[in-house]
């Protein structure tokens, strides 16, 4: 296989749960003081980094928990209508069938990403480290490459926004950045992902290469 570990982003790389954030997003704006997102202003801000669109919305640092608690419990409430995006069972089936360790470090919580994942595609995953942290995504990266046993190199960070390609960058592991996630593909490019997926089918069929071995002939 291409990567012996694959770590797993979770909303809008597995879950497509950014229209559910979209329906609810303005009554959290109403509740926490934040600028409400009318119209295409979320087109807008999809090309916006994530110190970008705290700026724009009136976010502060300190209140990110406060509202991603708030977001959370409502997701909780609503997961049996979330859906994984087409292709991603298949996927999770077949690279766990390959023998590839499967991981996921989310900023969402366990529960929630164990209820849409659902009891059978949950069993295929050896690590979740979810919710928010302090230290960020960058040492619980770094927590499941070490519990998994395989070397950096090994390992690859699949997500869809530039906080992702960061947290990947410090914790010395590829970043392989999706195209069907909430940042668009164009953005993610300039934090310099070692992989591009245009679909689920593709970043499969990438995955699954056996690398090139020194010495090996052309057929």
């Amino acid at each position: 296989m291409k990567y012996q570990l694959v770590i797993f982003d979770f909303d809008g790389t597995l879950a497509d749960s950014f229209p559910f954030f979209q329906s609810v997003y303005n009554g959290l704006a109403d509740k926490h003081g934040l600028r409400r997102v009318e119209g295409d202003q979320a087109a807008q801000l999809r090309s916006m980094g994530t110190r970008e669109i705290m700026r724009y919305i009136g976010m502060p640092a300190w209140k990110m928990p406060v509202v991603s608690k708030s977001f959370i419990g409502m997701m909780s409430e609503n997961a049996a209508s979330i859906a994984l995006f087409d292709g991603v069972a298949d996927a999770l089936l077949a690279l766990f069938d390959a023998g590839v360790v499967l991981a996921v470090v989310s900023s969402n919580s366990e529960q929630n990403v164990r209820r849409v994942l659902g009891p059978g595609l949950s069993s295929l995953f050896s690590h979740f480290e979810c919710g928010m942290s302090v230290f960020g995504k960058a040492s619980r990266i770094r927590k499941v490459v070490k519990q998994s046993r395989v070397g950096a190199g090994e390992a690859l960070y699949v997500g869809d926004q530039g906080t992702d390609a960061e947290a990947s960058a410090k914790a010395g592991v590829a970043f392989g950045a999706v195209a069907w996630g909430y940042a668009p593909v164009e953005v993610l490019r300039a934090h310099g992902p070692v992989d591009e997926f245009e679909s689920v089918s593709a970043m499969l069929a990438a995955l699954l290469i056996a690398p090139a071995t020194a010495g090996s002939a052309p057929d």
